[in-house]
């Protein structure tokens, strides 16, 4: 029965699903990669938006104007075009050759594309905080100046809390868009989850197997994100949803105490 399945699949399937299977483990490790490059870029990303954001949302023209050139360069020039500078670029300076960095990190593929990649999702992810704390609401602002909580104290406790709820939605869909631009890897080497589809087409003479396989599990993983996020946001905002009919309703046994 199976080795009918077998022939089957290699004889008419549109797509060699048998190949796939054989080489699913590494399909697996590239997916792997993939994640290790997004989580970790977006940890990174994602920490350094906090002050850059702060900073843009403030009135210093001397800190505001580099983080505004940061997030104006990074967010106007492609992903592709920063890793290849990154990693490509960097190796044509003899003085950056010559740093203690080089061996170890700037030398090696993954570590570039791990530093464009953060350095660009904290452009992204630093004027979307912005536009969260600019955009709070004054009432907030003024309970909190009037429970005598003072500047940094408000921003801690009341200003970024509520920008992070705010935010949550539109961050979402900046993690599928890191998730998206992590192709990028795979032009320079590493063996991502779009590489190892390349890698299997270049192998085997293929058209689009590697390809198919590749997207299936991109689908995959921006379902579960989609999915995580949701929950999230459905803990972070709750009090932002209105009330199910039943809620709203008064409990039995409680008419007879109304005056």
């Amino acid at each position: 029965m199976g080795e009918s399945i077998i022939a089957f699949l290699e004889t008419w399937s549109p797509i060699d699903i048998v190949l796939i299977a054989q080489n699913f483990d590494r399909f697996l490790w590239g997916a792997l990669v993939t994640l290790q490059l997004t989580v970790i870029s977006l940890v990174v990303g994602g920490l350094l938006s906090i002050p850059l954001a702060i900073i843009r949302s403030g009135n210093n023209p001397f800190l505001n104007a580099p983080v505004w050139a940061f997030t104006y360069l990074f967010r106007g020039t492609p992903l592709l075009v920063q890793t290849y500078l990154i990693y490509y670029g960097l190796g044509q300076f003899e003085w950056v050759r010559q740093t203690a960095l080089w061996e170890p990190i700037l030398s090696q593929a993954w570590w570039c594309a791990l530093i464009a990649f953060s350095l660009n999702t904290a452009a992204y992810t630093t004027e979307l905080l912005r536009g969260s704390i600019i955009t709070t609401s004054k009432g907030e602002v003024e309970a909190a100046k009037a429970c005598g909580l003072g500047k940094w104290m408000r921003f801690r406790r009341i200003v970024l809390p509520s920008a992070f709820r705010r935010a949550l939605p539109a961050y979402s869909n900046e993690v599928i868009f890191m998730l998206h631009g992590s192709v990028v890897a795979s032009t320079i080497t590493i063996q991502d989850l779009l590489g190892v589809g390349r890698w299997l087409n270049g192998r085997y003479y293929l058209a689009y197997e590697g390809f198919i396989t590749a997207a299936v599990m991109y689908l995959i993983i921006v379902l579960l994100v989609s999915r995580g996020f949701r929950l999230w946001e459905k803990h972070w905002l709750k009090h932002l949803y209105p009330l199910d009919a039943v809620e709203a309703r008064p409990k039995k046994g409680l008419a007879s105490f109304r005056v």
